[in-house]
């Protein structure tokens, strides 16, 4: 009955030092770890963790959405780790799957989880609109700007090939194509 743990950070400027100390402390004998975002289902590190899981023993996270943001996520990986006589505990939350109350508070927690993604999302998507009611438009600059577009048709009648003009703007010849057409 071993207790592996399990620690995720969302970008390469994050450490995961905290959350391995916390599990350390929480008598974690193994730590697998992911830099990936919550909401991928397929991190390498997590499947490791998974399949070093035994019988008996329990994974454990620093704080639930450390394992993941969608509820269908945490469930069914909950749910997999229970059929196969594994528990589940977040040290940050108390969360306990060995007992039908840390069950149950698990799943209202997964519920937040959740919750707490789709408002990012809100916010998000709210803050793009607003930006682009301002005016602001998100994405990359275009590339092909009136003027290039004229100076691109003007090389062109001038004889030289649409590789050649492509090469010379630093555009994909899809990317002249589509805006000679104009």
């Amino acid at each position: 009955m071993a207790l592996i743990g399990y620690a995720r950070v969302s970008t390469d400027d994050q450490d995961h030092a905290l959350q391995l100390d916390a599990l350390t402390g929480a008598g974690c004998e193994r730590v697998f770890s992911d830099t990936a975002s919550g909401k991928l289902d397929e991190r390498p590190g997590l499947a490791q963790a998974l399949d070093y899981l035994r019988d008996g023993d329990t994974l454990v996270v620093w704080r639930l959405d450390r394992l993941g943001r969608s509820i269908h996520h945490l469930l069914a990986t909950v749910a997999a780790l229970g059929e196969r006589g594994v528990q589940f505990r977040s040290t940050t939350e108390g969360l306990d799957t060995s007992t039908p109350a840390g069950e149950f508070v698990f799943h209202i927690f997964a519920a937040l989880a959740q919750f707490e993604r789709s408002l990012i999302v809100e916010r998000t998507q709210a803050g793009l609109t607003a930006a682009a009611a301002r005016g602001r438009k998100g994405g990359r600059p275009p590339k092909m700007t009136p003027e290039r577009i004229a100076a691109a048709k003007a090389m062109i009648a001038g004889g030289q090939t649409a590789t050649e003009v492509a090469r010379i703007l630093g555009v994909g010849r899809t990317t002249l194509y589509a805006h000679l057409g104009d």
